[in-house]
């Protein structure tokens, strides 16, 4: 049985002009929403008060030890990928920080961002073969003048 999946963002005018949207394979599809699911809030999609993850929570928290938030931050993802991408299996989560400087000479500023580089493997149920999604989001905005 074949099943399509659809690219996102969806091309309404494709679909109000008598189109086919866009459609991906996939690798692809299970990217796109392993993005949305990082991306969201718990709570924050009626459909499914358990969809998402705790990046919105641990964003705002105070980073004493980046080791622990590492290992806190990716058991979220894991735990949150298992529940909600039926595709996968074997759902390993990774986490990196970094800080990332960025320097405004004219306004005589520097910003301050953490950078979380944030992986996710597993293996595709249909084929058995191995998955990786990579992705980065900055975190904690300082500032300094």
């Amino acid at each position: 049985m074949s099943t399509t999946f659809y690219k996102k963002p969806f091309d309404f005018r494709r679909l109000f002009s008598n189109q086919p949207l866009e459609t991906c394979d996939a690798g692809i599809s299970i990217s796109q929403h392993i993005e949305l699911i990082i991306f969201s809030r718990f709570g924050e999609h009626r459909f499914n008060p358990a969809f998402g993850c705790e990046v919105w929570e641990l964003d705002f928290e105070l980073i004493v030890n980046e080791s622990m938030w590492e290992d806190k931050m990716s058991q979220s993802i894991k735990r949150s990928v298992r529940a909600q991408e039926k595709r996968l299996y074997n759902v390993d989560a990774f986490i990196r920080i970094e800080d990332v400087e960025k320097v405004f000479p004219l306004r005589r500023m520097t910003e301050i961002k953490k950078k979380v580089e944030v992986t996710v493997t597993g293996k595709l149920n249909a084929t058995g073969e191995n998955y990786t999604f990579v992705t980065a989001l900055f975190l904690s905005p300082l500032s300094s003048e």
